[in-house]
């Protein structure tokens, strides 16, 4: 146990002194708060009541999608996780220390958008603090999972950005956070109803904020919990100490099986 929390603990300060992981963590989610929180809201006054959970979501996105993948393909390439084996670190722990750890980081900056988005952006705050904070710690646990299977899978760091922007940028135009999923035409609704995002705003505006929904708010965070379960295990089980063996336990298209709960809550939805 003092060895795991000693991991997780090197692992937080890791986040923290690594340029790329902070820029991941903080910098970039900051600063495209800030920059909405002025902009946008002058371009468009309803945007405000979208400010604090869109801007959840996206530091959960940015922190899980694009900052947790990369340093585990660069450790796998490097031999590190032969090293780990050799002195009996388990495979899980190899993948849930960096994701709890991107998760704290991913609270961190939630609590900032939350407690300044009122008063700073005039942005509305959530009328139950308590679901609010339920679904920002389902999501963040959810898509890291699927940031730790994008880890897994992913054959090199090019693989990486492109299996993470193919989840990324489809959510930023379509989850829900620029634009309302309600005005969505019919046929890209069905579309966003693919992404983890959708899930999110949805169980935000559903749970926490008490407004009408596409979707079912205790379905999208279900739906959330079930794929972050499911991305975890399958990250596991495809889950390869060295690239350089070729020795692999099933098939990397097996991770396309994360994203089963939304799949059945669209075919539901058509």
């Amino acid at each position: 146990m003092t060895a795991y929390l000693n991991h997780l603990a090197f692992e937080f300060k890791t986040g923290l002194r690594n340029s790329t992981q902070l820029l991941m963590f903080y910098l970039f989610p900051l600063l495209f708060y800030a920059m909405m929180g002025l902009v946008m809201t002058e371009i468009n006054p309803f945007f405000t009541e979208a400010l604090i959970p869109a801007m959840v979501v996206f530091a959960a996105l940015v922190g899980t999608l694009l900052g947790l993948p990369g340093p585990l393909v660069e450790s796998r390439e490097a031999g590190i996780f032969r090293s780990f084996k050799v002195n009996g670190v388990p495979a899980p722990s190899i993948l849930l220390v960096p994701a709890i750890t991107a998760v704290f980081h991913i609270l961190i900056v939630s609590v900032i958008v939350a407690l300044t988005g009122a008063p700073f952006f005039d942005g509305v705050a959530p009328t139950n603090w308590g679901t609010f904070a339920l679904v920002t710690l389902v999501a963040s646990v959810s898509f890291a999972g699927l940031g730790a299977l994008i880890g897994v899978v992913a054959e090199g760091s090019r693989s990486t950005v492109l299996y993470a922007q193919a989840i990324f940028l489809p959510s930023m135009l379509l989850g829900g956070l620029m634009i309302p999923i309600g005005t969505l035409p019919e046929s890209v609704q069905s579309v966003s109803l693919l992404l983890p995002a959708t899930y999110a705003m949805e169980a935000f505006n559903g749970l926490a904020y008490g407004l009408d929904t596409l979707v079912d708010p205790n379905v999208a965070l279900a739906a959330l919990a079930a794929s972050g379960l499911l991305a975890f295990g399958l990250a596991a089980y495809l889950f390869n100490w060295d690239s350089r063996s070729g020795a692999r336990r099933g098939y990397p298209v097996m991770a396309l099986l994360a994203l089963l709960p939304y799949v059945a809550v669209t075919l539901v939805s058509l």
